[in-house]
Parts: structure tokens; C-alpha cells; sequence
């Protein structure tokens, strides 16, 4: 029923930019934190960026401090990452993920998931 659906995804060369959409169905997620999460092949899924639906604090990984910005649309029920200066390292999928008010940095910590849209960045 309670459905988060991530695109725009894709390839791309070191230094370009992408902007990933999550659209969230099934319910109204006001008063909940929308979080962005990724994990790459041998790796853990780890942190990237997080905010706050109705006051719009933004919490984000050391790694993309000043490389991504995190935004949301209330109206339209979304949040987005932009992504910008592209490394190798950000080669992942991304999901998108939603927890009632606490803004939490693990996995463990939220309740709803996306199922994941897939950032390649070339050498």
C-alpha cells in the first residue's frame, strides 16, 4: 500500500550531475523524515543526506557535503537529490527511505524503503 519510488538514475562522467526523484504513494508522509541511503557492490548501505518534511532541516554523509543537495516538494508528496561533482566513489543505488519525525542516519532506523535506482560514475 505505503509505496516510495526512486528515478533518475543513470550513467555519467566523473565531475557531471545528476537528480534523483523518490515519489512517495499510499499515504500523506508529513511530519516524516525523508532520507536518501546508498550501497555499493562489497559495501555496506550507508548515509548520504536526510530532511526534515515540515520544517526542512538537512543533514548530509561528510563524503557529499557541498557535492549533493537534498530538497523536498510537500505538495507533490517527493524529495530529490541533487547531485553534483560526481566521483567514482558515488557509483551506488540509491534509495530513498521515510521515518515518522527522528532523522536517523542508519539503515535499522527507518520504516519505509524504495526500491533503488542505480548512479554509475566513469573514469
Amino acid at each position: 500500500q505505503v509505496q516510495l519510488v526512486e528515478s533518475g538514475g543513470g550513467l555519467v562522467q566523473t565531475g557531471g550531475s545528476l537528480r534523483l526523484s523518490c515519489a512517495a504513494s499510499g499515504r500523506t508522509f508529513s511530519g516524516y523524515t525523508m532520507g536518501w541511503f546508498r550501497q555499493a557492490p562489497g559495501k555496506e548501505r550507508e548515509f548520504v543526506a536526510a530532511i526534515t518534511w515540515s520544517v526542512g532541516i538537512a543533514i548530509y554523509a561528510d563524503s557529499v557535503k557541498g557535492r549533493f543537495t537534498i530538497s523536498r516538494d510537500n505538495t507533490k508528496n517527493s524529495v530529490y537529490l541533487q547531485m553534483n561533482s560526481l566521483k567514482p566513489e558515488d557509483t551506488a543505488v540509491y534509495y530513498c527511505a521515510a521515518v515518522y519525525r527522528r532523522v536517523g542516519t542508519t539503515p535499522i532506523e527507518y520504516d519505509y524503503w524504495g526500491q533503488g535506482t542505480q548512479v554509475t560514475v566513469s573514469s
